[in-house]
């Protein structure tokens, strides 16, 4: 019966902790802003590219457009470390997507961490 406790306590500290852990305060988010020569186009190649995303890290992700210019593409990438965000950023993955979707020129990129305040 002692063994049947600690399993069941172990697995409900487990499940806490897999709720708690996507928002850690030192949690790593990348920016990335880069003009794409048609949005349909480079869309479709980064939905494609989410497999690739999470084996790299990336637990969460977001697309912005321009206002202005459906074709100024702005995106945001989390991680657990700045370390996994800047292996990602360096990936000869990433950069063959970029190449395939049409992406104009480099991009810009930089990272934050949540402000304490």
């Amino acid at each position: 019966m002692k063994f049947r406790s600690y399993v069941a306590a172990s697995l409900l500290a487990l499940g806490v902790l897999c709720v708690a852990a996507p928002a850690l305060a030192a949690d790593v988010h990348m920016f990335v802003r880069h003009e794409v020569k048609d949005y349909a186009t480079w869309k479709k190649t980064y939905d494609g590219f989410r497999v690739t995303q999470k084996k790299m890290g990336v637990f969460a992700q977001a697309v912005y457009q321009s206002v202005d210019n459906p074709n100024d593409v702005t995106v945001t990438h989390a991680f657990h470390s700045l370390e996994q965000a800047k292996a990602f950023a360096a990936s000869p993955e990433l950069k063959s997507a970029m190449e395939k979707s049409g992406v104009k020129g480099a991009p810009q990129i930089w990272y934050t961490t949540k402000s304490a305040k």
